[in-house]
């Protein structure tokens, strides 16, 4: 018997958590037809001898809704082995949408994720109205990989409520039946599920707080009704844990109504939570108040990233750690070559460094992480501190600064994390398996982070290097747990029967080389990408889409309905 591809002799990890074993994986079409001894041929043969062959890994947190009308390949994610995303997360959505109110939405997504409204409202097709029809325009559009929604708060209500929808009042219950009406068209349409943005740092470009975040409990738990009634979709949520006291009332009742909505309606609810040194044990008070809301019956997932949350420094990207000064402020609007130019001038670049060393910097340069071109650590390490490279240097921080961006042609990169940024409150999350692995924001802050790679690190550093959790523990946590709370069915899995989503990897050579500042943005607007080296070849829906990182030319993700 001929099969299309047969990959053979990996150790397949399919996803489950169950051991992995020595198999071959053959496909049909789009989907896995047999696991096991393959006696028939592929008319391609994939070796995968001493590589893992495992599921394509399940991105729940990304702010791909704009990027993927002009970039179908969907990266950075793709060179990570993701297969699938969720986009329309923190309440903030293309959709639904009144004509007249495409501006406000790509204006209010450029505020909130730093995704430049001007490429939006050109790079989309905006021939939609309801959140069914959108689902409908994504569908229409080339995908290297699957895509799935929910419908946001924020869009919803606003297509309600107008303007007043960002002041601080409540809903008239005729509002909150109008919502209700179009959270369940956006269900029946296909959509995962719903998210709303509760925390104060959302803002729409007036100042005010995005629609959605000061909405009470009954509109909270009459959209989350509609879930409840469909039996379908996860209800997602950037959580109000500001201001808090040292008794933790607030994030306690935040965390409480979520566990209310989810036992009502019967289904789970997701946020996200990260460590910071300002609130040291937030994060473990929030997933502490979670598992108490499930051991009464609740369905509750925090989730958070693997590694650091940093804002990237350098030159290419027009951030230097002292923008704050007028001189190194002047360079900020140059081209990279002028810039460079400015550093090779010894006057200029000394009066740079003596302005710098009479002032100080917007950031803390001992906790501001030089990341290796090659592969990128990311480990608060000293030595690779800013600070500590200018010892080893003897001179200082910003002539360190100057040495290394004229050395690297001015792609020297430096991190500077400003959520979870100890380690092993990192470690601590990651291990807990209340905790769903999210936050990864790819395609959101393009110019600023870049964390769209937490598979690759998550693989490499946990699970490779620092034995925090198996090969099969680790796959699982990408692919089955992130698909099954999110109802994408038959992902996430290797098992006859399920859409061929799967990745072959040399877990050996995984490696993350640090991101490159590049303009291909809309309009010639720079973004931060992010490459990795180590997935041999990824397929979707039965293609190789890319192999050794490099795209094949295939399209053949599919948008993803609730069902």
């Amino acid at each position: 018997m001929k099969h299309d591809i047969v990959i053979r002799g990996g150790l397949v990890v399919d996803g489950t958590g169950a051991s992995g074993h020595v198999a071959d994986v053959a496909i049909d079409g789009d989907r896995i037809s047999a696991i096991g001894a393959v006696p028939g041929r592929g008319r391609r043969e994939i070796a995968a001898e001493g590589r893992i062959v495992a599921p394509g890994f399940v991105d729940i947190h990304s702010h791909l809704d704009a990027q993927v009308a002009w970039d179908p390949v969907l990266s950075s994610s793709c060179w990570h082995g993701v297969t699938s995303v969720v986009i329309g997360n923190c309440g903030v959505t293309f959709a639904p949408c009144k004509p007249a109110d495409r501006r406000f939405l790509a204006e209010m997504m450029e505020s909130v994720e730093d995704i430049p409204a001007d490429g939006i409202l050109n790079g989309l097709p905006w021939d939609w109205v309801t959140y069914g029809e959108y689902l409908g325009s994504l569908d229409r559009m080339p995908k290297g990989i699957n895509v799935g929604g929910m419908v946001g708060h924020c869009a919803v209500r606003y297509y309600v409520m107008g303007d007043r929808s960002a002041d601080q009042v409540a809903a008239t219950p005729d509002e909150i039946r109008q919502m209700c009406d179009l959270v369940e068209e956006a269900m029946r349409g296909g959509a995962l599920g719903f998210s709303t943005s509760r925390t104060r740092l959302h803002k729409v470009p007036d100042g005010r707080h995005v629609p959605g975040t000061w909405a009470d409990t009954e509109e909270m738990l009459a959209i989350g009704d509609v879930l409840g009634r469909l039996g379908r979709g996860v209800f997602e949520s950037a959580p109000r844990f500001e201001g808090d006291n040292e008794h933790y009332d607030k994030s306690r009742a935040e965390i409480a109504w979520m566990s209310e909505l989810s036992r009502r309606t019967g289904r789970p609810v997701t946020f996200g939570i990260s460590q910071a040194d300002a609130r040291p044990d937030l994060f473990r008070r929030a997933i502490g108040f979670a598992e108490d809301g499930n051991a009464a019956g609740a369905q509750v997932r925090p989730q958070t990233t693997v590694r650091g949350i940093g804002l990237l420094v350098g030159l290419s990207c027009s951030r230097s750690p002292w923008d704050n000064l007028p001189g190194w402020k002047a360079l900020r609007g140059l081209e990279l070559a002028d810039k460079l130019a400015a550093l090779g001038n010894a006057d200029r670049r000394a009066a740079l460094i003596a302005e710098a060393d009479s002032a100080s910097a917007w950031v803390a340069l001992d906790r501001l992480y030089f990341l290796d071109a090659d592969d990128a650590a990311y480990y608060p390490d000293p030595a690779l501190s800013l600070t500590g490279l200018a010892a080893s240097m003897n001179c200082s921080p910003a002539a360190a600064f100057c040495e290394l961006s004229l050395r690297t042609a001015g792609r020297a990169l430096f991190t500077h994390a400003f959520l979870n940024q100890r380690p092993e409150a990192v470690e601590e999350m990651i291990a807990n398996p209340t905790v769903v692995l999210g936050l990864a924001d790819a395609g959101a802050h393009v110019g600023q982070i870049m964390d769209a790679s937490q598979p690759t690190f998550f693989l490499r550093d946990w699970v490779r290097d620092r034995g925090l959790l198996t090969v099969e523990q680790a796959i699982r946590r990408l692919t089955s747990d992130t698909a099954q709370l999110f109802g994408i069915a038959d992902r996430g899995v290797l098992r006859a029967g399920a859409y061929a989503d799967v990745n072959v990897i040399d877990l050996a050579g995984l490696r993350l080389p640090a991101p490159e500042y590049v303009r291909d943005f809309p309009g010639g607007a720079g973004r931060f990408i992010q490459r990795g080296a180590g997935y041999n070849c990824t397929l979707v829906n039965g293609q190789v889409f890319m192999e050794h990182g490099e795209h094949t030319g295939a399209f053949a993700g599919r948008i993803l309905r609730s069902a």
